[in-house]
């Protein structure tokens, strides 16, 4: 392997968003014995960066599900934005569903109600944690833009309306199944988009060309390489390309059994350092292979 491409949530990051010690001494001896690491994420750049840096991991990141590639300086290498009136009808589809909504844009993420977005999350959370109490729930909620800081407007179309501006990713989280199914339905046919999810209440929209797999693709082809020298590990379905298309794609202990079956390789949950696992295992079969040859 030249290469590990890792997703951060549910992934690299514990569930109260760190990444263990154990990762962390995983990640810096590949790099030590000469294999490349990159994170490929939904989450924005400057969010993805908070626990890189608490954890003093500097490498490219690859953001918003592949729509923005970054180098470890932070220089754009890759940029693959949504259509203006393919954003527009999701939107709008979306918003008829009574979903709450984020455009993830080059001037940051643009939502019509902070309120709408706590509700849906109290009512998410406790549904699913019914012995947390509802200001717990809703403390747990308004970390959400501490990392990532949300602008607020009243009219979508105003925004994308304006020249300046590139949509890179949609976010759309719901309170009932049905709203996803709805909305996946009416737009599933739409050519200039692809829709995962990176978790059981979100649905994500970006450009055919923005996925992890294939902005990994292009960043080993940029160094010679080839998608065989990639070990990837993720989770859910935004990873889903990038572990079909890799050399070696590893899921975790955690992924739902459709990811696993995607992969050739199940390692532990990311509360139990799955990464580090997943890294440590594979440093051995090379090692192994090295003095087979010997």
């Amino acid at each position: 392997m030249k290469l590990i491409a890792s997703d951060l949530d549910g992934t690299l990051l514990k569930e109260d968003g760190t990444i263990s010690e154990a990762n962390q001494k995983a990640i810096q001896t590949a790099i030590d014995k000469g294999i490349e690491f990159i994170v490929a994420t939904g989450r924005s750049y400057d969010a993805a960066s908070i626990p890189l840096k608490k954890a003093g991991i500097n490498c490219p990141v690859i953001s918003l599900n592949g729509a923005v590639t970054y180098t470890k300086d932070k220089q754009i290498i890759r940029s693959i934005p949504l259509d203006k009136d393919v954003a527009k009808q999701i939107t709008d589809v979306c918003d008829q569903e009574g979903m709450y909504i984020e455009l993830f844009t080059n001037r940051g993420i643009f939502s019509g109600s902070r309120e709408y977005f706590l509700e849906v999350m109290v009512d998410i959370m406790t549904s699913a944690n019914p012995d947390i109490s509802e200001a717990d729930v809703r403390q747990q909620a308004e970390r959400r833009f501490q990392f990532e800081p949300v602008e607020f407007i009243d009219n979508y179309h105003e925004v994308m309306d304006s020249t300046e501006i590139k949509v890179y990713k949609i976010l759309v989280f719901a309170t009932e199944p049905q709203q996803l199914s709805n909305a996946s339905e009416k737009l599933r046919s739409e050519e200039g988009v692809v829709i995962t999810s990176s978790g059981e209440i979100n649905l994500e929209f970006n450009h055919p060309k923005a996925q992890k797999g294939l902005a990994v693709e292009q960043y080993v082809q940029q160094k010679q390489w080839t998608m065989e020298d990639v070990m990837s590990i993720g989770d859910n379905w935004n990873d889903a390309s990038m572990l079909q298309m890799a050399g070696r794609g590893v899921a975790m202990g955690n992924a739902a059994d459709e990811i696993k079956m995607l992969c050739s390789y199940t390692t532990l949950t990311n509360r139990d350092d799955g990464v580090a696992i997943a890294i440590d295992e594979m440093l051995k079969e090379q090692q192994r292979a090295i003095d087979a040859s010997l």
